[in-house]
């Protein structure tokens, strides 16, 4: 979606950046879930083709039951192990994205920034894939670091008694001066 287009449509420039600003938010949203997926991905080929070799690994050495049963334990043990720490990585990994959506969706300009200001202990995904413990924390850096957040169209900075010079041209003095005047 390009702003020609839209131009194109009779928008104004305020709805134009309206549309922009939800279209920015879908995107962000689509991009954080794909990258989500990605990750996911990448972990479960890894978690198989792991399995796989151990597997083939095991045929092959499959000479003394004893030696056997105490790899299958080592084995199961450590899938075990991994499947947790695969889950924690996912859950981890699905709640950045979600508060990286939640500050998009705040207009934060700078995710990194922000995120360092926030207690991640207190932030939490609940069953339905929605983030707690996070609007009071946003709430409350609006207020303390508003700079964070985009505001929308302000005027720009004027200054009191900024009409301009007010020192005396320096070569006009001289010359009225010498005017007499």
């Amino acid at each position: 979606m390009k702003r020609e287009e839209l131009k194109k449509l009779n928008l104004t420039d305020e709805q134009i950046d309206k549309v922009m600003s939800l279209h920015g938010a879908d995107v962000e949203s689509m991009k954080s879930k794909s990258e989500e997926l990605s990750k996911t991905n990448e972990s479960l080929q890894s978690q198989i083709a792991e399995r796989d070799k151990d597997l083939k690994s095991l045929k092959k050495q499959a000479g003394d039951n004893e030696e056997l049963n105490n790899q299958f334990k080592d084995l199961q043990s450590k899938y075990k192990q991994d499947t947790e720490n695969l889950s924690k990585e996912l859950q981890q990994t699905k709640l950045n994205s979600a508060v990286d959506s939640e500050l998009g969706k705040a207009k934060v300009r700078n995710t990194k920034a922000a995120k360092a200001l926030l207690n991640m202990d207190e932030v939490k995904l609940n069953d339905k894939g929605e983030v707690e413990g996070l609007d009071n924390q946003i709430s409350s850096l609006q207020k303390t670091d508003g700079y964070l957040f985009d505001q929308g169209n302000k005027e720009p900075y004027q200054p009191q008694g900024g009409g301009g010079n007010t020192d005396p041209d320096p070569i006009a003095a001289m010359t009225n001066i010498f005017k007499g005047e």
